[in-house]
């Protein structure tokens, strides 16, 4: 519902009267009266010439209230008559025109006031038709930038994009080994490429598609060394200890010499944190002469990340695998896929499951990425992989695999590590050949039993490397004179109080204290048991954090301590 208000006169409120449905009041009307005199009329006439280029900015008012205006000489009403066009005047002010009684005074307010707003408004239209000019401009430039890529298209473009058609072609022909399904397929696309307009949003897509065919080796093979004496005796370089594990390498590389081709399951090496087995991957890249390629799973949860993506997706790659045969350059690399059992699965799909096919011998020739939708071989892909421990990889993905264990080190192993690698590696980095510095086996020793308690030599390494640091900034400074020779005692003043202490048997046996053996994930443990027999009702109190096989071990020591209670008294 609109309601058309039209106000006739003015009229003063005397007083509210009791209502409850509407507002009702008493009011005497106010007279108004204009002397009319000279000054009156040229401010009328002022008022009107100002409204009237009013109108002319403001294309909102209909052009026939000029008329209206022009046909108007009552000062009063005149004034009444054009504030209600201005409409972008604020409400006070408004407001303070209403009550202004003298119409005089009212139509210089409102004279004001339409002075004010049009200043703005010419303002504004200078602002508009500048930016219009801009505009103009810069679509003009465009109109034209337009048009002379057009003209570059139709003189050159159009063969550049046909050169790189047959070069493309030129690539996929001469790949000696490539398969007839990818030949036939690449025919297929390269026939759609000539048929589209270079500018085609799809043509990125298939000119994508057709660089990986020509990119991916497609039997190019490296030439493998079966040098047997060899490669133990790079294996003997790179890795102290570890006999039993480079046994079997040698015994794998033996039957791929005699079989030329591979056989058996893949080898998967097993062993806590620092142990060297991503370095014998690359030891074994190093005896066989092949390329070496490492992709980490380590929080690979979509399994796409190992099969591709489907072309349809914007922005799709073919999965990890097919990547690193590019990086590669072969089809028969050293593949390490490494922490395999850090790969994790969501609602994208189970990424340990898209490698059943890749690591399994009877299906991998026919590998099928989504990406490529082709069957590409890896049959001659040698793949080893990495693991912390069995319990994250799934059992299907187990039983492909040759499970090889590398237990942690001995204290005499990581001693003649440290020497023979780790020392040698860090005076490198620390800049340090050239200067007499050395680390006794009492100081190595010291490192291993008071600094350091792992399985592996990562943080053994660290503490020699900031011993070296230390006497790195000696060096630097000019303080080092002569040989620097760090003995077991002096190593306290480089790395701090010891934050191990070794554990020591004890000399005589003693009632309610028993040494116990443990494996953990940083070696074996020996460990001190201590019971305690103090009235009660039988119950068994543990103390401490103990696993659930600690806790089975209590419970069998209390059972057989019952069934031998009476014959001990």
């Amino acid at each position: 519902v609109k309601v058309l208000i039209e106000g006739k006169r003015r009229a003063r409120i005397l007083r509210y009267l009791p209502g409850e449905e509407f507002f009702q009041v008493e009011y005497e009307v106010i007279e108004e009266t204009v002397a009319s005199s000279v000054e009156t009329d040229a401010l009328v006439r002022e008022v009107r010439s100002t409204f009237e280029h009013y109108l002319k900015l403001n294309r909102q008012i209909p052009p026939e209230m000029l008329a209206t205006v022009e046909g108007i000489d009552d000062p009063s009403r005149l004034a009444d008559t054009i504030v209600v066009h201005l409409t972008s005047i604020k409400l006070e002010d408004r407001q303070g025109i209403l009550e202004l009684l003298d119409p005089v005074a009212r139509l210089e307010r409102l004279y004001q006031l339409m002075q004010g707003e049009i200043e703005i408004m010419q303002v504004e239209k200078r602002i508009r038709t500048r930016v219009k000019k801009q505009m103009e401009r810069s679509q003009k430039e465009y109109y034209l930038n337009e048009q002379m890529q057009a003209i570059q298209r139709e003189l050159g473009d159009k063969d550049e994009f046909r050169a790189e058609l047959v070069d493309l072609e030129k690539k996929i022909k001469t790949k000696p080994a490539i398969s007839k399904e990818a030949l036939e397929k690449s025919r297929r696309e390269l026939k759609k490429l000539q048929m589209m307009s270079p500018m085609s949003a799809e043509v990125t897509v298939i000119r994508n598609y057709l660089d990986w065919i020509s990119i991916l080796p497609w039997g190019k093979k490296t030439q493998e060394s079966f040098d047997l004496v060899r490669a133990e005796q790079i294996l003997e370089e790179d890795h102290y200890g570890l006999d039993k594990i480079k046994e079997r390498i040698i015994e794998h590389l033996a039957v791929q010499a005699l079989s030329k081709k591979l056989t058996g399951p893949i080898l998967c090496f097993v062993g806590p944190p620092g142990t060297g087995k991503t370095s014998l991957a690359r030891s074994v890249a190093r005896a066989t002469g092949r390329e070496f390629v490492r992709q980490s799973l380590g929080g690979v949860r979509d399994e796409a990340e190992i099969r591709g993506h489907r072309r349809t997706y914007i922005g799709a790659m073919p999965g990890k695998i097919i990547q690193s045969l590019k990086k590669a350059g072969t089809d028969n690399p050293v593949f390490l896929l490494d922490e395999i059992d850090k790969m994790s699965s969501d609602f994208r799909g189970d990424p340990a499951s898209a490698l059943l096919e890749v690591l399994d011998p009877e299906q991998n020739h026919v590998f099928n990425d989504h990406y490529m939708d082709l069957d590409y071989d890896l049959s001659d892909v040698l793949f080893i992989t990495t693991a912390n421990s069995l319990s994250g990889i799934p059992l299907p993905l187990q039983d492909r695999m040759e499970i090889i264990e590398l237990s942690s080190y001995t204290e005499f192993e990581k001693l003649n590590i440290a020497l023979r690698y780790l020392c040698p590696r860090q005076k490198e980095k620390c800049g340090l050949v050239d200067r007499e510095v050395s680390l006794t086996e009492g100081a190595i020793r010291t490192l291993i039993n008071h600094y350091t308690r792992e399985a592996g030599v990562r943080n053994l390494e660290r503490e020699i490397a900031s011993i070296l640091r230390k006497i790195a900034r000696k060096a630097a400074r000019g303080e080092l004179d002569g040989a620097v020779r760090v003995t077991g005692r002096d190593v306290p003043q480089y790395l701090g109080v010891p934050k191990h202490r070794v554990n020591r048997k004890e000399r005589d046996d003693q009632v309610g204290l028993a040494n116990g053996l443990a494996v953990t994930g940083v070696g074996g443990e020996l460990l001190q048991v201590e019971v305690s027999v103090v009235q009660g009702t039988g119950k068994l109190m543990r103390t401490g954090r103990m696993g659930e096989v600690m806790q089975e071990a209590s419970e069998a020591a209390l059972t057989y301590v019952r069934s031998r209670a009476s014959r001990l008294g």
